[in-house]
């Protein structure tokens, strides 16, 4: 039973990065390229964890088949429910670019809701994940910790940005991502209890199932962005948070 508690506590220090770059949206304000900079060895950091957490212990647990059905599954519904959320007003929830019209038009009157929904889209599969991570009883991956929570750090600054200059309350806003973390919280207790006893070819497919839908969300969000501000150094930068993923996978 405790595991589930200690599966809520991870999955809450992920989403709590949404509230995180929510404050520093509301209070402050930080240079595009440094946000950019924590983009890019984010998205370095979850390479790596999706190569050599997520991927390589599905194939342990289940094989090739389990593993490349559940990979290429979580990529396909990622992409069908990000195009979905993407035409309701949440296409540049992980921006934080000055240009205003890449932050979340959250004027429009169906946008706050299809940013939640997009935040959960990209949240739940990670945090799902720290939730079955715990089941082998090797405790929890400080990698995929680590990279969720730097992934959603942007997309918690963008949102509450536009939130903010469209006029919407300190409670609103950080109501929305307060919610966020708790639902990050949840899902991994769900994955917790839902798959603890399951067969491993089961937790093979759901592992490679986020493991599909954080590579595309990647590439289809988080990549875009840290190039376009860091230009020439977006490479250099994912690559040293690469190695320092792959450094704590290997030693830990």
């Amino acid at each position: 039973m405790a595991g589930v508690w200690i599966a809520g506590f991870w999955g809450l220090v992920g989403g709590s990065a949404l509230v995180l770059g929510a404050a520093i949206a509301w209070f402050a304000t930080l240079p595009q390229r440094l946000i950019a900079s924590i983009m890019a060895i984010g998205a370095g950091v979850l390479i790596s964890a999706v190569a050599f957490d997520l991927m390589d212990e599905a194939f342990r647990q289940g094989g090739f088949d389990s593993t490349a059905t559940g990979f290429l599954g979580g990529a396909i519904v990622y992409t069908l429910a990000n195009f979905l959320v993407s035409r309701r007003g949440a296409k540049h929830r992980k921006r934080s670019g000055s240009n205003p019209n890449e932050r979340q038009p959250d004027a429009q009157a169906d946008s706050g809701a299809a940013i939640a929904i997009g935040a959960l889209l990209d949240g739940i599969p990670e945090s799902v994940v720290i939730g079955v991570s715990l089941l082998s009883g090797a405790g929890v991956s400080a990698v995929t910790v680590a990279a969720v929570f730097l992934s959603n750090i942007p997309e918690g600054l963008s949102s509450a940005a536009g939130m903010k200059s469209s006029g919407r309350s300190a409670f609103y806003v950080f109501g929305v991502w307060g919610g966020i973390a708790v639902a990050s919280a949840l899902a991994a207790m769900i994955g917790n209890v839902a798959l603890a006893g399951s067969s491993p070819d089961l937790i093979a497919g759901v592992t490679a199932v986020a493991a599909g839908a954080i590579l595309a969300m990647l590439v289809d969000t988080m990549i875009p962005e840290a190039t376009e501000a860091t230009h020439d150094f977006s490479g250099l930068i994912a690559v040293v948070g690469f190695l320092i993923a792959f450094v704590l996978t290997k030693s830990g």
